[in-house]
């Protein structure tokens, strides 16, 4: 039953991979700074949370070195979520043990609260009774699944940790879905064991590509089918120790993060032709920052008084800026204008 799904993902897998080695280095940096950035906001939205994106993508591109333009400050708690995942998948051959767990609990918790509610961080969690994974409003709760008692934590741990890191004949896309599973039904911390295993899994599955580079994002993946992630991981804890149901949602949804990822590519091929055919052109800091925002996608129509916010210039020096690069044929008015009138990049 595991056959058939496992060779189709290790397909794209390598035919991935094969593309990837063929764009040259620069490339593969472009793309693996989308991917991370897209794996740390989406494993953070799996649970609710919101990070800002330039934040999360400026944090990344200074851990990887690079120059990606409009970098801007950064919380500590969005460095945190960063720093485990970075960890995770540029560390990925490092064993994995109790110390490297409790680091990247405390980074994603650097306030030691999760909310307004306190909770213990950089140690496995305690207390006498069972946790319980629930959902709902109070009074309405809904047990998903019932946690090992804290006593038990030590030796489960350790003998995760044992099979983690001891390479064996298990294939690791199959060794990434059995760790993510296995981990989240520990359920070890009193916050962040969803995130740590999503994170656990790039780690696993960096090792399965031999690399550091990310070109797809299994957590965005997750994040599109967060129901049925949800439903499946519960039917699977809920029933018996059979777990071939949930390898196959696995490798499926892994199967259709890497075909996503094309889509990427794609965008990631058009950002450097772009920038290949205006390599000439004469551009300021707030030109090229903006140039960049428009090609990575930014929300919303493009006018003279955003460019001045994002920018922090003024109306006049926007619209200067503005005027300037449709001089140069590198921007164009939208179609329709009306009382405020909007820009986009003239990408042929």
């Amino acid at each position: 039953m595991l056959a058939q799904p496992l060779a189709t993902v290790r397909h794209a897998q390598g035919k991935l991979l094969g593309k990837m080695e063929m764009l040259g280095f620069k490339h593969r940096e472009e793309t693996t700074l989308q991917m991370l950035t897209l794996d740390v906001i989406k494993s953070s939205e799996i649970e609710g949370e919101k990070l800002p994106p330039d934040q999360v993508r400026s944090s990344i591109a200074r851990k990887l070195g690079l120059d990606a333009g409009g970098l801007v400050k950064v919380d500590r708690n969005v460095e945190g979520v960063v720093a485990m995942m970075f960890d995770a998948t540029q560390s990925f051959n490092k064993p994995l043990d109790n110390e490297r767990l409790f680091g990247w609990q405390a980074a994603l918790f650097p306030t030691g609260r999760s909310g307004l509610q306190k909770i213990k961080t950089g140690a496995w969690r305690d207390g006498a009774e069972p946790m319980q994974v629930v959902s709902g409003a109070m009074g309405k709760e809904r047990v998903h699944f019932e946690a090992p008692e804290a006593a038990r934590l030590e030796p489960e741990i350790r003998k995760f940790l044992d099979w983690f890191n001891h390479v064996n004949d298990t294939d690791p896309v199959v060794k990434a879905a059995v760790a993510h599973l296995w981990f989240v039904t520990i359920h070890p911390f009193d916050d962040g064991n969803g995130r740590i295993a999503r994170a656990m899994t790039d780690m696993q599955l960096a090792r399965a590509d031999g690399s550091p580079q990310r070109f797809y994002s299994m957590s965005a993946q997750i994040q599109k089918e967060r129901n049925a992630y949800y439903e499946i991981l519960e039917k699977t804890q809920r029933g018996t120790l059979d777990i071939t149901g949930w390898l196959v949602w696995f490798m499926e949804c892994l199967h259709r993060a890497i075909l996503t990822s094309e889509e990427n590519l794609a965008a990631v091929m058009s950002k450097s032709q772009f920038w290949e055919k205006h390599r000439g052109n004469k551009l300021n800091t707030r030109q090229h920052t903006m140039i960049n925002k428009l090609l990575d996608g930014m929300d919303g129509k493009l006018n003279t008084s955003k460019w001045a916010k994002m920018a922090k210039c003024s109306h006049d020096t926007a619209l200067r800026d503005i005027q300037d690069l449709i001089d140069q044929d590198i921007l164009e008015k939208e179609e329709g204008g009306g009382r405020s009138t909007s820009y986009k990049l003239k990408m042929n």
